[in-house]
């Protein structure tokens, strides 16, 4: 048979062979579609239902087609609009601070060395001269890759992704809504070294304070002015048994702001001993990814942090503001946000330096 020559051939016939190719290229394209998603399998029955059902199934078959037409099978979730990403703020500086128990810690064999027991931002507008610090509780029910835990294995969860310190920094940073530049990691052995080399630190307690059975013996102390070194100062702010843990959040923030103060005092010219053991324990106990060594900075930046209640906030989330209690699994104690979700919590943190 002689070969057709589709230059001379009939328009008629043209268009047939058209019309042929497109619909066998339509049926092979749907069989595609009923056959991966098992459509053929299923008996859909709609005599009995409203025209709104109606409209309702046919939305969502056309919605799962054009999902198999136009996108990838395994493409990416859902955006959750909780965990947005926020834009850095060129003149605000937020640094997360982490306390964790550490290698040494065997107050609990179940514990991990590297849970978050202290979760603090610090944040500081640098044109007003305005700071805050806020605590958020440990037990923060979030997410944590594609489970769900406690925000006080973000941390962990970090290092165990390879990822350092930029999980946990990514994570903070999307629930507040504020961007953290840096990060404060240390150990509870970091931290009762470095105050037995400041000479100790000094707070004031409007009463006594009393833990009874965590340390093995009463620990106490009076109202008023209090002088604590290094393991005084840890057993004041990792008690638990008799408070909370918002209380504990208050008495952290309280000693912190006392190491804060005995930093600023530090004088390189009149005591350069001191001054180079300070930095020699920061720089070998604490992560962090400040550059350490510009110590000028860091206590230009403490004195410069004005901490009078009109120019310094300090914020505890808790479940007297943002936070409500409720069980996760395994009947585990967590904390939700209030409205189940972050926009009141970020809204404090965008207003906090105001």
């Amino acid at each position: 048979m002689d070969q057709l020559d589709f230059n001379n051939y009939p328009t008629e016939k043209k268009r047939h062979h058209k019309r042929r190719f497109f619909l066998i290229l339509g049926i092979v394209v749907l069989g595609y579609i009923f056959f991966n998603t098992g459509l053929l399998t299923k008996e859909f029955e709609i005599k009995n239902k409203t025209v709104e059902d109606a409209k309702d199934f046919d939305a969502a078959w056309f919605k799962r087609f054009a999902s198999l037409l136009f996108f990838n099978q395994n493409q990416a979730e859902e955006i959750d609009t909780d965990y947005i990403m926020p834009e850095k703020e060129p003149e605000r500086l937020d640094i997360l601070i982490l306390g964790i128990r550490g290698e040494y810690d065997d107050e609990d064999e179940e514990a991990g060395s590297l849970l978050t027991d202290t979760i603090m931002v610090f944040s500081h507008d640098q044109l007003t001269k305005r700071s805050s610090l806020v605590s958020i509780p440990r037990d923060l029910y979030v997410k944590t890759g594609s489970a769900k835990n406690k925000l006080n294995a973000a941390y962990e969860y970090g290092l165990y992704r390879k990822e350092g310190t930029d999980y946990v920094k990514k994570l903070v940073s999307q629930i507040t809504g504020i961007y953290i530049d840096n990060v404060i990691v240390a150990d509870f052995s970091s931290f009762e070294k470095l105050i037995d080399q400041l000479g100790g630190i000094e707070i004031t307690l409007v009463k006594p304070f009393t833990e009874e059975g965590q340390w093995g013996y009463v620990f106490k102390l009076p109202a008023g002015e209090n002088h604590l070194n290094g393991q005084d100062a840890l057993y004041y702010v990792r008690s638990r048994y008799s408070t909370s843990d918002f209380d504990r959040a208050f008495r952290q923030q309280q000693v912190l702001f006392a190491i804060k103060n005995k930093l600023t005092e530090l004088n390189a010219l009149s005591d350069p001993i001191k001054t180079l053991s300070v930095i020699n324990t920061l720089n070998q106990n604490i992560k962090t990814d400040i550059n350490i060594w510009d110590v000028k900075e860091i206590i230009d930046l403490g004195k410069e942090v004005n901490t009078s209640p009109s120019m310094f906030k300090k914020q505890v989330l808790s479940t007297d503001n943002l936070l409500y209690q409720t069980t996760g699994p395994n009947n585990a104690y967590i904390l939700l946000p209030t409205g189940d979700n972050f926009d009141q919590i970020k809204q404090l943190f965008q207003e906090i330096l105001i």
